[in-house]
Formats: structure tokens, C-alpha cells, sequence
């Protein structure tokens, strides 16, 4: 059996938390900016590590898993 969870957690957060193309936190003219897709350094290091933390929270705490016949 193949376990999709992390390949699903991973996929869906990254399109979620692209810096940008959703939200961009922190924006360029205020706290967040919405679909701006524009990006900065700084908001790329944020989203990255919110990226992580979530990331880290759906697969190892909650031990999120998909298996698929």
C-alpha cells in the first residue's frame, strides 16, 4: 500500500503558502497583501517556515495518512 499523506499535505501546502499568489505576509505596502504576486526575501523566509511548522503539524503530530489500493 502507498501512503499519499505527505505527498498531499506537501503539495497542497505549498500551492496554499506560495508566497504571492494567495497571501503574502509580510506584504510589501502592509502586515498581508492579497494576490499581489509579488514576493520578497523575507516574505519567502516567512512562508517557509510556516510552511515547516504546518508541515511538521499534519504529518509527525497529527500522523496524517492516506493509503490507496
Amino acid at each position: 500500500m502507498a501512503d499519499w499523506g505527505q505527498v498531499l499535505v506537501a503539495v497542497v501546502l505549498f500551492v496554499v503558502l506560495s508566497p504571492g499568489l494567495l497571501f503574502q505576509l509580510p506584504g510589501s505596502h502592509g502586515c498581508v497583501e492579497f494576490g499581489n504576486f509579488r514576493t520578497s526575501g523575507v516574505s519567502i523566509m516567512v512562508h517557509a517556515l510556516i510552511y515547516f511548522a504546518l508541515a511538521c503539524l499534519f504529518i509527525i503530530a497529527i500522523k496524517l495518512h492516506i493509503h490507496v489500493d
